[in-house]
């Protein structure tokens, strides 16, 4: 234990902080985090360390059911690496960066093997291969599972794989700061959320694999506790650019609920995965419709998720909702052991609550669901911050302005293996953290940190945190114009005053988390606002009522950098052109024929 002179402290206390050296921190114990960890061990890599902001095995990654994408060609021999690559541009409206699409899609069913080598548990065919299911908006059945809780079983596989080569792992602790200097990372500092001990990490490399930041929203599929913009609010305020940060991916089917009801409430927004649709589920309106023949008679349920989304959308303002705001979505026309078999999390979780999706619909509506922009890195995962890299949820550049249902799992894996083996080639110790950092950044920090904790505020920390969520749904939700985002800008300067003198309670609380967390969320809400009010046109997950059409002048990306007064400058830069085979596949013109399941 070493002790930060208190000279600072304005109560004169001395505060003590745990110092640990490490050649790579990975931050983040999910799947992008465990895959990074699992190829440096591999590689003789042996001075890593993984923190976790939860238990060991209790990351985001499980909440993912529906699928993970790969062209094993299981059903449709003719898929191949490069049809993939051609839908998730396609369905990125062309904003994806075409060389990361290229080295996931790539390598993917090699990805998919190796996860069944180390164990996890897919659901097979009647010969024994791993499965595969329809998904929105792919032309060919190209989505892994295992059963509806194929997040789970993968994270089971991968953490057992880490355990198998002794990774270094640390549960629960939150990181609060990077520690940089004008252009590389020199480690971070947090917190233990059990002891309430700082800790400063110096580290040579830093991953972060945080997650990303649809829990800004009100209504979203995450915990709330989880990807409230931990990951890009750190990049940023360490350096890096954010980027394509108005693309936020609203999942056409969340729970609509009663939010009166005390056994419903807590289910609210919570995601019913597209596995339901990849089955065959149908979606009908209150007056018995089938609506997406209106909206989309060749891909109906499984067009793409953002075009789905305003289906719905459209089918509630227009007064054909349920009462609670949503739609219907049915698979009752499948059996009973069809359903158990392939979607057995979704039918447990409905029965629970008492509703039988053997005999009845469900209640859905659209809920936030995935950010596709995050930080901008280049092919390996790093920032323009030298020794910064950024994956998974937190990274940019995969999905463009809209996300493809399974590519989420699958760019964990798969920029899990290229960032890892990346950072083995420059692994050349902890280094030394430069006193300037430490007096000037690091030892600061935890001053503020230990000020905020026990704070007698005005403001309700939960409040504020809620007040955020209830901004960006109410303005930068599924339809965007220029006078709701300006109004969302002049509302999160309101907000930001009252996060300044919210009510703490002690480091460990769950106050203190969620204060950490307000601070990060009114970093992407701002950058959201910005990025949607910026993008005069409408493109994939964004849509501006105000300017409906693509414009194909706006075919680019916007970034955000930090600049010295405390503000955001945008700029913006072309996007490249995929490979002449993933070219020749575009011009195949492949895509989905939903009848195929009728």
């Amino acid at each position: 234990m070493r002790r930060i002179d208190s000279r600072d402290d304005e109560r004169g206390s001395e505060i003590e902080y745990e110092h640990a050296d490490v050649s790579v921190l990975v931050v983040g114990a999910g799947a992008a985090g465990a895959r990074t960890a699992i190829e440096l061990a591999e590689r003789g890599v042996d001075d890593v360390l993984v923190l976790g902001k939860r238990g060991h095995g209790d990351a985001h990654t499980t909440w993912a059911r529906g699928g993970i994408n790969g062209a094993l060609g299981t059903h449709d021999p003719e898929d191949d690496w490069t049809i993939h690559a051609a839908d998730t541009l396609n369905e990125g409206h062309f904003l994806n960066d075409p060389a990361k699409v290229e080295a996931v899609t790539r390598q993917m069913s090699d990805r998919l093997r190796e996860l069944d080598d180390w164990g996890m548990a897919y659901s097979r065919t009647e010969d024994g291969r791993i499965d595969q299911r329809f998904f929105g908006a792919q032309s060919f059945r190209r989505t892994a599972f295992a059963g509806d809780h194929t997040g789970e079983s993968m994270l089971s596989a991968l953490v057992d794989r880490a355990q198998a080569l002794e990774v270094p792992y640390r549960e629960n602790v939150m990181v609060t700061k990077l520690l940089s200097d004008d252009d590389r990372v020199r480690g971070a500092v947090g917190f233990d959320m059990d002891t309430g001990e700082y800790v400063v990490f110096n580290a040579g490399v830093v991953v972060l694999a945080a997650g990303g930041y649809a829990a800004i929203y009100d209504r979203h599929t995450s915990r709330d506790d989880e990807n409230n913009a931990d990951g890009p609010a750190l990049a940023f305020d360490a350096g890096a650019e954010l980027m394509d940060v108005e693309f936020v991916q609203f999942h056409p089917t969340g729970m609509a609920v009663d939010e009166t009801d005390p056994d419903w409430a807590p289910w609210s927004g919570r995601l019913v995965t597209e596995a339901v649709r990849g089955e065959g589920g149908r979606l009908f309106n209150a007056d018995g419709e089938r609506f997406m023949e209106r909206y989309s008679p060749k891909q109906m349920e499984l067009d793409a998720r953002d075009v789905v989304a305003r289906a719905i959308a459209q089918e509630v303002a227009e007064g054909r909702g349920t009462e609670n705001g949503g739609v219907y979505l049915d698979i009752s026309h499948r059996s009973r052991e069809f359903i158990r078999e392939k979607l057995p999390r979704m039918y447990e979780r409905f029965d629970d609550l008492g509703v039988d999706m053997a005999a009845e619909p469900v209640e859905v509506a659209p809920t936030a669901h995935y950010g596709m922009g995050g930080v901008a890195v280049d092919d390996d995962g790093e920032t323009s911050v030298d020794g910064l890299f950024a994956i998974g949820e937190t990274m940019a550049g995969v999905h463009g302005a809209n996300r493809l249902g399974g590519n989420s799992l699958a760019e964990t894996v798969a920029f899990g293996k290229i960032t890892g083996e990346e950072v083995a080639k420059r692994v050349a110790g902890p280094g030394t953290i430069p006193e300037s950092v430490l007096e000037d950044v690091a030892i600061p920090h935890v001053h503020e940190l230990e000020a905020m904790a026990g704070r007698d505020g005005e403001h309700d920390v939960r409040s504020v945190f809620e007040d955020v969520q209830s901004l960006m749904w109410e303005h930068a939700g599924i339809l965007r114009d220029e006078e709701t985002l300006e109004a969302g800008l002049d509302e999160l300067a309101t907000v930001r005053a009252r996060a300044a003198d919210m009510d703490v309670g002690p480091i460990a609380s769950e106050s203190f988390e969620l204060a950490i967390d307000v601070g990060f969320m009114l970093t992407a809400a701002e950058a959201v606002l910005r990025a949607a009010l910026h993008r005069t046109e409408s493109r994939g997950a964004h849509y501006r009522t105000d300017h409906p059409d693509t414009d194909p002048d706006q075919q680019h990306n916007i970034q955000y950098r930090k600049v010295d007064v405390g503000t955001m400058a945008p700029s913006t830069h072309p996007v490249d052109k995929p490979s002449p085979a993933v070219q020749r596949a575009l011009d195949d013109g492949h895509e989905l024929d939903y009848h195929q399941l009728e």
